[in-house]
């Protein structure tokens, strides 16, 4: 399914390493220990992996490249940086109004509200 040009449901990793990317700008690496910190360790991406997400993320319109900050000098290669776009903003959003839905009506269907 498809909401607002972003496919839904959204992936585990994908929705973290967007909530990352929610508190603003970052780089890679970045990324890759706060997906970790914000599942509670749930989340453990190789670098590989994360670059193959983050490129899939932007052929999806929901992150972009961005230079890095001036004052931030990085031994070695240039860092890539990346922000949500618009859509990426939002997607995050739309991902939990959906499983708020699966939720209510899983506490419908069994007359719980202790789910």
């Amino acid at each position: 399914m498809q909401v607002d040009s972003f496919p839904m449901p959204l992936s585990e990793s994908t929705y973290f390493i967007l909530l990352s990317l929610a508190s603003g700008p970052k780089h890679g690496y970045a990324v890759l220990k706060d997906t970790s910190e914000l599942s509670a360790g749930r989340i453990s991406l190789s670098v590989s992996t994360l670059y193959t997400a983050l490129g899939r993320l932007q052929e999806q319109q929901l992150i972009e490249r961005v230079e890095p900050l001036a004052e931030e000098p990085a031994p070695g290669l240039p860092r890539k940086v990346y922000r949500l776009t618009r859509p990426g903003q939002k997607a995050p959003d739309a991902e939990v109004q959906r499983l708020k839905k699966l939720l209510s009506a899983y506490r419908q269907q069994l007359g719980t509200e202790s789910a």
